[in-house]
């Protein structure tokens, strides 16, 4: 069923909305929740959640397209998740290297809220730049948190050109930022 369907099936309160959704992208947020947290049964839990969020902000919102509205849902549900498990606790996992490897050229978690929508809007024009396959390993990345290894599978370049890519495009990230006047 294409993604206007399952919309419109939302705004109709139809409960095979949740049904279609799952059968469609099930396994893509499966994967984005496993990502980030690691952990198969919070996986699943985060992916209701996101099944119920969905239920509760369709109507009013008309998502389109509706395959990154979902993903980010679960991105964000996961993170949250993420947060509050790992306070106190040392970091681990795909999330975390992920994380330590952007927290060279991405300004810290003490920025403004008003800097946030800068942030994000920089990270845009920087990615709106770069070559379609630099794009997709930079979102692969830092956005579903896979592996080296995963993306190299997925891009069927190697490992070593995949590190390379990301650190080149971390550099460049930077000067991006820097250029538009974002501290590092």
């Amino acid at each position: 069923m294409d993604d206007e369907k399952i919309v419109g099936l939302f705004l109709q309160r139809d409960e095979t909305a949740i049904s279609e959704t799952t059968l469609k992208y099930g396994k893509l947020c499966g994967k984005i929740a496993f990502g980030i947290l690691g952990n198969l049964q919070d996986s699943e839990e985060i992916v209701n959640t996101a099944y119920l969020r969905l239920w509760e902000t369709i109507p009013p919102k008309e998502p389109n397209p509706f395959m990154p509205y979902l993903a980010k849902i679960v991105r964000n549900l996961a993170l949250n998740r993420y947060k509050a498990e790992h306070t106190k606790k040392r970091f681990s996992g795909e999330f975390a290297l992920s994380l330590d490897e952007l927290d060279e050229c991405v300004p810290d978690n003490k920025a403004k809220q008003s800097d946030a929508g800068e942030i994000r809007d920089a990270l845009n024009a920087f990615l709106a730049e770069q070559k379609q396959s630099s794009r997709q390993i930079f979102v692969l990345r830092y956005f579903y948190c896979e592996s080296i290894e995963e993306i190299s599978v997925k891009t069927g370049f190697s490992e070593g050109k995949i590190k390379s890519l990301l650190f080149r495009l971390r550099q460049k990230l930077k000067n991006h930022l820097e250029s538009e006047g974002i501290s590092v």
